[in-house]
């Protein structure tokens, strides 16, 4: 059973208010401890959001449709059909529908309490759940250097000779973040190109509450097709003190066996110098993408289909 993994690396950005949460007058970038400094995040269910958004806005088949001029995002088949539409597949839904209680039952907010030697009563009515679990793991997305308070004031005047202050955090960074998927677990395995066609263009990351723009899709990434069931790559982008990125942790796990290099595609400018790993090296995230794909579509039996 092969399994698909990746890291991405995105762009160079100002990252600010990327939930649309605050804390009194300031709005806030989330944030975690990461090897005991203070980074900023983007969360996972921000950037399964925007994969679906961009499947979306390149006219593939999606259950959960977003209307940006509403805003709001509708549902093509409340029951959901996994076979119809690809977020359904990939991303797994869950619907869960509490009991239905009769007028004539029992008050289930009121515990039956039975005598002693007498029946328990009437079992409480259960709830129902539609659910399938999804195919794609994403992991948050960390900065690659720590925050340090970045915060720009600013003022609104709505009312006359009334004045509103206000702040917002800023974050100038890359990000990186990491997915695994199982094709095998997919209605339909050639939805494993359209996982890949989302991420390498991937839009609008943070909703309908981004208010700044910052590019998410890939400036280098790291795919490995594999049968291993770990995917021993997540975060592998380092960024030291002079700004310089790099890719040591990757290295290492290759050089000491942990990674078949044959099964890395690696695209974007931190290939350059790593000749002599043994991985398939390309200039650009989209080049090594679409040359996975078509080892994807010989390995998955799939008709080709290449990102022009």
């Amino acid at each position: 059973m092969f399994n698909l993994f990746g890291n991405i690396l995105t762009a160079y950005g100002v990252a600010a208010n990327n939930r649309g949460e605050s804390e009194g007058n300031i709005s806030k970038l989330q944030k975690l401890l990461w090897h005991g400094e203070t980074h900023t995040t983007v969360s996972a269910e921000a950037i399964r959001w925007s994969l679906r958004y961009t499947w979306q806005r390149q006219g593939l088949a999606v259950n959960r449709v977003w209307n940006p001029l509403v805003p709001e995002s509708t549902w093509q088949d409340p029951n959901f059909d996994p076979d119809k539409y690809l977020d359904d597949d990939i991303l797994g839904f869950m619907h869960a529908e509490a009991a239905k209680i009769d007028d004539t039952e029992e008050d289930p907010a009121v515990p039956i309490i039975p005598a002693k030697g007498r029946s328990k009563g009437k079992p409480k009515p259960k709830g129902t759940a539609v659910k399938r679990r999804g195919a794609l793991d994403v992991t948050p997305a960390v900065s690659t250097r720590p925050f340090h308070g970045d915060i720009t004031f600013n003022a609104r005047s709505g009312v006359k000779d009334r004045t509103s202050l206000y702040a917002t955090e800023r974050h100038a960074t890359y990000y990186q973040y990491g997915f695994c998927l199982s094709p095998e677990y997919l209605r339909d395995k050639s939805r494993t190109l359209d996982v890949l066609d989302g991420l390498v263009g991937i839009d609008k990351v943070a909703g309908n509450h981004g208010r700044f723009l910052f590019d998410f899709a890939p400036t280098n990434i790291v795919l490995r097709w594999t049968q291993d069931l770990n995917p021993r790559l997540l975060y592998c982008f380092e960024q030291d003190e002079q700004e310089q990125l790099s890719l040591p942790d990757l290295i290492y796990r290759v050089e000491s066996g942990d990674i078949n290099p044959k099964e890395l595609w690696i695209g974007g400018q931190l290939s350059q110098g790593l000749e002599g790993l043994g991985a398939h090296l390309f200039p650009g995230s989209l080049s090594a993408v679409n040359a996975l794909k078509e080892i994807i579509t010989r390995d998955l039996g799939l008709e080709s289909k290449v990102i022009s």
